[in-house]
């Protein structure tokens, strides 16, 4: 079975920056253990990244709800360092694709930036994928969407969510919820 592993947003700002979650150094060191085990299970490899311009409109100073988190070129908008080595030494490609890139409008979901949705897409088509695992930062936002986004273009089927390295803000709640409802 040819699998593609798509982590979201493990960048330092959601870890141990300006928008930590609880659980994300945990889950993100074994995640990188996780992928250094795996290796070779994996046809390809996507990494999710929130990529904002300094004045985006999800900060709070700009009327937003979140605090100023993960901007372009900055330290906080960099992978987690314990991740790199294992997704780039491990077999199969690795591409970042970056979401939240216009300063008037949220992307929660990789989907939602169109340009990065048509590399998933190809990359799903041509290299035959049939399953996706999923997981990152947060569990009940960005992950959550990704997943509903997902789901609504290649269907349920297609995904398996590792949990384990997805906590989330409301400690798990919200992707519970959906994942029971989705059966």
């Amino acid at each position: 079975m040819k699998k593609l592993l798509m982590v979201v947003d493990p960048q330092i700002d959601f870890i141990n920056g300006s928008l930590p979650i609880g659980g994300a150094p945990e889950a993100m060191d074994e995640l990188a253990k996780y992928i250094a085990a795996h290796n070779g299970e994996y046809a390809y490899k996507i990494v999710t990244a929130d990529w904002h311009p300094y004045r985006h409109c999800s900060f709070k100073d700009n009327g937003g709800v979140w605090p100023l988190h993960c901007v372009a070129h900055t330290t906080g908008a960099a992978l987690w360092p314990a991740l790199v080595n294992p997704l780039y030494t491990t077999a199969g490609p690795v591409k970042v694709l970056h979401k939240g890139v216009y300063a008037d409008r949220e992307e929660y979901s990789i989907f939602q930036n169109l340009k990065s949705a048509a590399f998933i897409a190809d990359i799903v088509q041509i290299m035959g994928i049939e399953q996706i695992d999923i997981c990152g930062l947060a569990g009940d936002v960005c992950v959550l969407e990704t997943l509903k986004d997902g789901i609504a273009r290649y269907g349920k089927q297609k995904f398996r969510v590792l949990k384990e390295f997805s906590p989330s803000l409301d400690r798990g709640k919200a992707l519970d919820a959906f994942l029971q409802e989705m059966g």
